[in-house]
């Protein structure tokens, strides 16, 4: 599978964006998708990741109750919903791809997409 991101912007804090991700190639539904996020100097981090069915899906607590993730898999697209936006989200968003348990380590992820950068202003 291939993933390409896109919805990035720059915001104020406060306003929403949704990121959508868009897969080509076939059996999207087998893989668990994620999000994770990254800024310079700093390791990719965990922001979201949800089940090959969307039956379940999990979230870092720096963004429990404000972020949403969800699939359509027979569009091949998983999006995030990103509500009440910091300065401290400010990141390159990426989408990523997994054929076994996901979960919240990018070292469990098969395929990543390009990034696209989510700047939030105070």
């Amino acid at each position: 599978v291939q993933l390409q991101a896109s919805g990035g912007g720059l915001v104020q804090a406060g306003a929403s964006l949704r990121l959508s991700c868009a897969a080509s190639g076939r059996a999207f539904s087998n893989y668990v998708m994620g999000w994770f996020r990254q800024t310079p100097g700093k390791e990719r981090e965990f922001v979201a990741a949800i089940s090959r069915n969307s039956g379940l899906s999990d979230y870092a607590d720096s963004v429990k109750g404000r972020f949403t993730i969800s699939r359509d898999n027979a569009r091949n697209m998983v999006y995030l919903q990103m509500n009440t936006l910091k300065p401290e989200d400010t990141a390159v968003y990426y989408c990523a791809a997994s054929l076994y348990t996901g979960r919240r380590q990018p070292t469990g992820y098969d395929t990543w997409g390009q990034g696209t950068l989510v700047t939030v202003s105070s």
